[in-house]
């Protein structure tokens, strides 16, 4: 049997596809579909698909690939001493499998009416109650949270955010960067510092013990990988499933990808589990290389170990982030005070570890390229927003 089994429905698992048939897979390629659609983009369903039905369907031609497209049938299990994933509808036998379950969101507590937003049926659900005049709340001004926020403001609606934190952002980005974002928030009923302990049948209750009245509940506090569905079948699982540079699994044959994947990183020394669209596009390529590349010469084997990158659009703004920045890192602010300003982090020695920019995609770019090439500036050289790093 010469089959490669890809476990999960979106963008990794259609690049995945698309990836080994170019290396030169010729023989049976299997995909694990759990919803019914095919494989579509996701950054789209916080963004332009909250505010009219878009059709984010990827242009992956399975068909054209000879892949069995399975939709509706998820991986619900992968037996421990056989090269077999279950699912609803029986055994699956595979002699490659790769995993790209992706991540679930995180509910709040209570038994009330809320949304996330993760499938493309999240989005239209939540679309169908941003009526104008509708009370929107918010749980997180997270970066899900600025664009929803967003696309309900456009949409006439009223909107209240509870953040436990100081900032928005803060969580990610740190009390001082996320600061820096307060004046766009301007139009949302901000709630800093207080936390929701429950979704009720009217609204939600805060920690504070007030109530407030919602027509709409929104949660946007995280994701959790999906790997539920791998107890008791070997593979080590961390926060993820845990792979090396090539994304390999603690199994013989088994591979992830995408925002399930718990990756080595030489760069960094660490372990990243990198919940972006952009490692979802790109690792599927160290992985076909790697089912596919006969390893056996004196070439060293291919590594996913890229600068991480990911955008979002809020508030009229276009933000982007690169790098990875750590606890003890030096935060610089660029341009504080001015329309489009950013923010680098510095390690102990110098070194340019992470950048945020504010609609200067160019800058983006440059940073990008400093990080890759372990540049190390000065806080001063930083002070002005539109110098390239």
């Amino acid at each position: 049997m010469n089959r490669i089994v890809v476990a999960g429905g979106g963008l990794a698992a259609a690049r995945v596809c698309e990836q080994v048939r170019a290396k030169g897979h010729d023989g049976e390629l299997l995909v694990l579909c759990a919803e019914p659609s095919p494989p579509y983009d996701r950054p789209p369903l916080t963004k332009a698909a909250l505010l009219e039905e878009r059709d984010t369907t990827l242009r992956t031609d399975f068909e054209l690939l000879e892949a069995d497209l399975r939709l509706g049938v998820a991986a619900t299990g992968l037996a421990p001493d056989r090269d077999v994933v279950r699912t609803p509808e029986g055994e699956v036998p595979f002699s490659t499998l790769v995993i790209a379950t992706g991540a679930a969101p995180i509910s709040l507590p209570g038994s009330g009416p809320q949304h996330v937003v993760r499938t493309a049926q999240d989005a239209a659900r939540l679309r169908s109650g941003l009526r104008p005049g509708a009370h929107v709340v918010l749980a997180g001004a997270s970066w899900i949270g600025g664009e929803v926020a967003t696309a309900a403001l456009r949409l006439g609606c009223r909107v209240t955010c509870v953040e436990p934190g100081p900032a928005p952002l803060a969580a990610a980005l740190g009390d001082e960067v996320g600061a820096q974002f307060l004046p766009w928030w301007s139009d949302v009923d901000l709630r800093l510092g207080v936390s929701i302990i429950e979704v009720t049948a009217t609204g939600v209750r805060l920690g504070d013990g007030s109530h407030l009245t919602a027509d709409v509940v929104v949660a946007g506090i995280g994701v959790r990988p999906q790997t539920d569905w791998l107890t008791g079948s070997g593979i080590e699982v961390d926060r993820g499933v845990v792979v090396d540079e090539h994304l390999r699994t603690t199994r013989p044959n088994v591979y992830a990808v995408g925002d399930v994947a718990a990756r080595w990183s030489r760069r960094w020394n660490k372990r990243l589990r990198v919940e972006h669209w952009d490692d979802a596009r790109t690792s599927p390529d160290v992985a076909a290389a790697m089912i596919l590349g006969g390893h056996g010469g004196p070439e060293p084997l291919p590594v996913h170990d890229p600068v991480p990158y990911f955008w979002s659009d809020q508030f009229g703004h276009k933000i982007q982030y690169v790098g990875q920045h750590g606890a003890e890192d030096a935060v610089v602010i660029r341009g504080r005070g001015s329309a489009k300003w950013g923010a680098a982090w510095l390690t102990p020695d110098g070194t340019l570890n992470a950048h945020l920019s504010v609609d200067q995609p160019k800058q983006m770019i440059h940073a990008r390229a400093a990080i890759d090439g372990g540049a190390k500036p000065t806080p001063e050289s930083l002070a002005d927003p539109d110098a390239s790093i």
